[in-house]
């Protein structure tokens, strides 16, 4: 068994990265049991915060850890809100003020110039000193709705939609989300590569 710590405070992403990293393959703690303290996301890149973010866990736990750096790329704003995605409407703001901001950036404009993705980079460090750290990639292609829809996920789910299904991540059940999103993707790949190092189980 692999034992890791995932560097995060938000509840949805531990969560989706313990049902993507279960037992008896691995031990998820979270950073919370050993540190109160997040790292500011300094980052120009979602692969630099993440990378910022495992170095913290992994110096706070003395385990290896897996930092996650993610958000939401609206085409039609540039690429915003990008990595700044958890704080959009300002720091601390809730899910709800990004998603009433970003609805209102995107008022009037058409499905097609809607068009969005989700973004996720994974950073697995072994020691606050790794100069390796593995790092795993991946998107989710989707728009934005008018209008939030489902009661799932957490973000920006409720207004993400998968064109080709004509739902939201948010109507989607939890285990769907897991298989389908850019997170679930990244840790995939992530874990298989872990497996070629470590001797951990199926």
């Amino acid at each position: 068994m692999l034992r890791l710590v995932i560097a995060t405070g938000n509840a949805g992403k531990l969560k989706e990265l313990r049902q993507l990293l279960p037992p008896p393959g691995f031990e998820v703690l979270p950073q919370s049991e050993f540190t109160s303290v997040s790292v500011e996301e300094t980052g120009l890149s979602f692969v630099e915060n993440a990378i910022l973010k495992a170095r913290h866990a992994a110096q706070a736990s003395g385990l290896p850890a897996i930092a996650d750096d993610s958000g939401l790329e609206v085409d039609a704003l540039g690429g915003a809100p990008g990595i700044y995605s958890a704080r959009y409407a300002g720091e601390g703001a809730s899910d709800e003020d990004n998603l009433r901001k970003l609805l209102a950036a995107l008022e009037g404009k058409p499905l097609a110039e809607r068009t969005a993705r989700y973004q996720c980079a994974l950073a697995f460090m072994r020691s606050p000193v790794d100069a390796s750290p593995l790092i795993c990639q991946a998107s989710w292609e989707g728009r934005i709705t008018t209008q939030p829809r489902g009661t799932g996920g957490f973000g920006y789910d409720p207004i993400f939609e998968l064109p080709d299904r004509g739902v939201t991540v948010a109507e989607l059940p939890a285990e769907e989300k897991n298989l389908l999103s850019h997170r679930g993707k990244a840790l995939r790949a992530l874990v298989a590569r872990l497996r070629e190092i470590y001797p951990i189980g199926s």
